[in-house]
């Protein structure tokens, strides 16, 4: 019996050699579980928060709604430079960033240079304006790479926004499709916005699931740092976006 209390003892102060050992790793990673954790929450450590897309429509001066533009029947207007539009230029991509096309939809990548600039697409394919039946109003399509007038460009392209001040939050609207009679319409995609520092510097990429219908997307910046310069809008959804009702700031912070 002592023989084998001996051998209990010695186990034990094995076993507790062992942990010692471990345990800097143990906390290691416990801390890769919490900073896993963290990273799988929406808008945090991305540099921005979601929020309801009414709160900011409450709280933000300014919002583009393109009805101070003629009203026509798609295909509507072409334009091929960049459009001003309140406080805001809207266009394709920024200069140092390059554009691919991937099953259809334009995708942008690089990093901009400093200062952001607003760079249009290239003839028939930077943005259309027209009447659209789902917002009841104007609104806006980014141009795809069939170039307007063609359907299949209408929507898939990407928008760039560039603010003539930085913005603490963002907001806009997007119609992504319309309900099928039948329920047989293929089910929608995503969009994805990737926000930038007028340094170039990304803020944060958000992507979110799109709705039959009209989406609203906001977000806040952490910290209420007034700091985002530009947003790269893109999507994947299989008849294309428009997008409407774009919220921001002109009046200068209170705090």
């Amino acid at each position: 019996m002592v023989n084998s209390l001996k051998n209990d003892l010695r186990k034990r102060s094995e076993l507790g050699a062992i942990v010692t050992l471990l345990r800097p790793f143990l906390r290691l990673g416990h801390l890769v579980v919490v900073f896993g954790l963290l990273a799988a929450v929406p808008g945090y450590a991305q540099g921005v928060n979601v929020v309801q897309y009414d709160t900011l429509k409450r709280e933000l001066d300014a919002r583009i709604t393109f009805d101070s533009l003629p009203k026509r029947a798609e295909p509507g207007l072409n334009f091929n430079a960049p459009m001003r539009m309140g406080r805001t230029l809207l266009g394709q991509h920024f200069e140092g960033q390059s554009r691919q096309v991937a099953d259809g939809f334009d995708r942008i990548s690089g990093a901009p240079t400093a200062p952001l600039t607003l760079r249009p697409g290239p003839p028939g394919r930077n943005l259309s304006v027209a009447l659209h039946r789902g917002f009841e109003s104007n609104a806006l399509f980014p141009l795809g790479q069939a170039g307007f007038p063609a359907l299949d460009a209408r929507g898939e392209g990407a928008l760039a926004i560039l603010f003539d001040q930085g913005q603490r939050a963002i907001a806009l609207r997007l119609h992504s499709d319309y309900p099928a009679p039948l329920g047989d319409a293929p089910k929608p995609g995503h969009v994805t916005l990737q926000l930038y520092t007028r340094q170039g510097q990304l803020v944060a990429r958000h992507k979110a699931p799109l709705t039959t219908g009209v989406t609203d997307i906001g977000l806040r910046r952490t910290g209420g740092l007034p700091d985002i310069a530009g947003v790269i809008v893109t999507n994947d959804d299989p008849g294309g976006i428009a997008i409407d009702d774009i919220l921001y700031q002109t009046a200068p912070a209170a705090f």
